[in-house]
């Protein structure tokens, strides 16, 4: 129900009794017939001044709209913003006290009470208003602007009430400790992100405003705060110590992106990008993994029985498969005595093409979605892209067992994958845990066999201890595996490097674009995460 307002009359205005209705106006206009009526001109008098004013206020207090536009020389401008006033303001009760008249201006303190769901503030200012002879009908009339409602306000700019466009929320590593906007910059995306999905649930309260809203609709001056709001706080699984690690190894290099993560829980740790862009590669990044995923080739054969690590499989220069096309190794390396465990740490592509025929057409992509969880719709907290393995024959499947073709990865995904390694089993990774919103994780049909385990942990501590990541890995103590990559892209002059690695409960992968060898280029990132305590 609306409550009728007030107003106060200041002294120069107290004693002047005057008429106050619509109906009054005709004392202006002739009442008898045959001639026009006589139009009063010249400045308005001081007693015209007290009774506009006084009639004005009056019909605003009441929030008669209607009324109190009519004695201004704008009416259809004036009801408009007197209606917003009391609507989009959410005035509930006004009151408006009259001071003394200067010449033909009124000065008066506005005293509103704003009611905003259950919240209710009382909201104190000053204006004034300036009353004018109406041009063809002679009347005083208060001389219409948006400046009467608020000095402050603005030709085409209203009022609104309503809450802040963001929610005030501290966003929080795994100890508690505050992220702070800025001090992560590769992190800010994210922050942002995370600050919009999880506003409504972090605990706080929102801010809630009186606005100076342009014509537009784009939010002005903040003319009142109705309620301060209340900070809400969402903790994240990021770890500032590894966070700093990755933005420093990210820093030194264009186009590098690396995810940390903890294998035994699937909490990520830490995501940075050296390209400072809303679009987060290491995160949202749809490209080929190149040798890096023969780890989930090798896990397809091994429990399929097709092979075993100890197993001869030649490494020649080159390989042909299906329709005819050539693989080769990088730089045409070839080793005809290596056994399976050696190709895996040598990087040998060949080897694995030679292969290709154990694997039934879509085996890899089985065992992709099955064991390690890619394309199951994760659920992170922030949009990523979970990984594409084909399920395609010939030549496609031949590309697709060493990481090439349309095979697509990310150091998210990537990372996962050698945390179920290290492991055995799929943790979906996570930057906000599943109770903040009650969202189900996805969860993979099986774990990799014991069998499968060991041999895969075997295999990638030989490659980070005498294979092709022994370098970027050397030193390292701990339970450790590693496995690089280089992967050819159409149009691209060099390889992107690839690696990913685990070191006990941390798990990390990285890729620099056009960085060439994995070893070289995107092990010595992933080196420097791992290094954190």
């Amino acid at each position: 129900m609306r409550t009728a307002g007030r107003v106060v009359l200041g002294t120069a205005l107290a004693g002047f009794i005057g008429v106050a209705g619509i109906g009054g106006y005709n004392l202006y206009m002739g009442v008898t017939g045959g001639s026009e009526p006589s139009v009063p001109d010249g400045a308005v008098t001081p007693a015209e001044v007290k009774e506009t004013a006084r009639d004005f206020l009056a019909a605003w207090a009441d929030q008669n709209d209607l009324r109190a536009a009519a004695f201004t020389n704008d009416a259809q401008s004036a009801g408009a913003a007197l209606s917003g006033y009391r609507e989009d303001g959410r005035v509930e009760k006004l009151t408006l006290t009259a001071g003394e008249a200067h010449s033909s201006t009124v000065p008066f303190r506005v005293t509103a009470q704003i009611a905003f769901g259950k919240t209710r503030s009382t909201w104190t200012y000053d204006s004034q208003l300036t009353v004018v002879r109406g041009r063809t009908t002679g009347r005083p009339l208060v001389d219409w602007k948006p400046a009467v409602l608020h000095p402050r306000l603005t030709a085409g700019e209203t009022l609104q009430t309503g809450m802040a466009d963001h929610q005030p929320v501290r966003l929080l590593d795994r100890s508690g400790t505050e992220l702070k906007q800025g001090r992560y910059p590769s992190l800010d995306p994210v922050l942002n992100a995370l600050r919009e999905r999880y506003g409504d649930k972090a605990g706080g309260a929102a801010r809630v405003e009186v606005t100076a809203v342009k014509a537009d609709g784009t939010a002005g001056t903040t003319l009142h705060v109705v309620t301060k709001g209340k900070r809400g706080s969402l903790r994240t699984t990021l770890d500032q110590t590894v966070q700093r690690r990755a933005e420093s190894a990210v820093s030194r290099r264009s186009g590098a992106s690396v995810v940390a993560l903890r294998p035994s829980t699937g909490e990520i740790l830490a995501v940075a990008n050296s390209d400072k862009a809303e679009f987060n590669a290491a995160l949202q990044g749809q490209t080929a993994p190149g040798s890096t995923f023969k780890i989930i080739t090798a896990a397809t054969l091994l429990e399929s029985g097709k092979v075993t690590p100890a197993q001869p499989v030649p490494c020649p220069k080159t390989a042909a498969y299906a329709q005819g096309m050539t693989f080769h190794n990088v730089e045409e390396s070839e080793n005809p005595g290596a056994t399976f465990a050696q190709d895996f740490a040598a990087s040998c592509n060949t080897a694995f093409v030679s292969l290709a025929g154990s694997i039934p057409d879509g085996g890899m992509a089985e065992e992709a979605r099955a064991v390690f969880g890619i394309g199951l719709d994760w659920r992170v907290g922030v949009t990523t892209f979970d990984g594409s393995v084909p399920t395609e024959g010939g030549d496609g499947k031949a590309a697709a067992v060493i990481g090439q073709g349309t095979v697509q990865m990310n150091p998210l995904t990537m990372a996962s994958v050698a945390a179920t390694v290290r492991t055995g089993a799929f943790k979906q990774p996570v930057l906000v845990a599943p109770s903040v919103d009650n969202r189900r994780l996805a969860t993979s049909e099986r774990g990799l066999t014991p069998a499968a385990v060991a041999q895969l942990k075997g295999m990638m501590r030989l490659t980070a201890t005498s294979g092709t990541a022994a370098r970027a890995m050397a030193g390292l103590g701990g339970d450790i595996g590693a496995k690089t990559g280089s992967a050819e892209i159409d149009g691209q002059a060099t390889t992107n490097a690839w690696f990913t690695a685990y070191r006990d409960d941390m798990a990390a992968a990285a890729v620099v674009t056009a960085g060439g060898h994995g070893g070289d280029a995107a092990g010595p990132v992933v080196r420097q995460v791992l290094e954190s305590p």
